[in-house]
């Protein structure tokens, strides 16, 4: 049962991800999560970030944010950065990530979701038949139900490698 919440894989952080290899592995188009997966819950896009997104635009990728977060905070990010995205995703709802693949021209073969929540992140990507990269946090400051859903996470996650020993 908790298999229904594993990732594909998992990274310490997005920027540790080798996107040249993943591209070279077939995949066209990244999802990703913004909050506490490219920069800290609610912070704007640093020079870290828009420095990934220019290489990965270099390297050939489509990319798009897929978030549950309201249109101002996604769309302010994805303007920085200069990347598509959808807004009040619903996720894990798998629609959110079929019609970010239909934007991006891409199919489930092709694309690849990384994000840092298994509840919401990694079980859409999972439900929606997408290779997913589960990154570890990138602050520790976040809302109340978010650090909740952490407790139960890290149940997940002791079985999770426990599996892939």
């Amino acid at each position: 049962m908790l298999q229904t919440f594993y990732p594909s894989t998992e990274c310490n952080s997005t920027y540790d991800i080798d996107f040249q290899r993943m591209y070279d592995l077939g995949y066209r188009g990244i999802i990703f999560d913004i909050d506490n997966t490219l920069v800290p819950h609610g912070a704007p896009a640093d020079e870290k970030a828009i420095a990934l997104f220019e290489k990965l635009r270099e390297i050939g990728f489509q990319t798009l944010m897929l978030s549950n977060n309201k249109e101002p905070r996604v769309k302010s990010f994805c303007e920085q950065v200069g990347s598509d995205y959808i807004f009040k995703a619903g996720k894990p709802k798998k629609t959110g990530y079929e019609k970010a693949m239909e934007r991006m021209g891409t199919t489930k073969e092709t694309t690849f979701f990384v994000g840092d929540q298994l509840f919401t992140d990694v079980w859409g990507a999972k439900r929606t038949g997408l290779y997913s990269v589960l990154v570890k946090p990138i602050h520790p400051k976040e809302e109340i139900q978010i650090v909740l859903k952490r407790y139960l996470e890290r149940i997940v996650l002791f079985f999770y490698h426990r599996s892939i020993k």
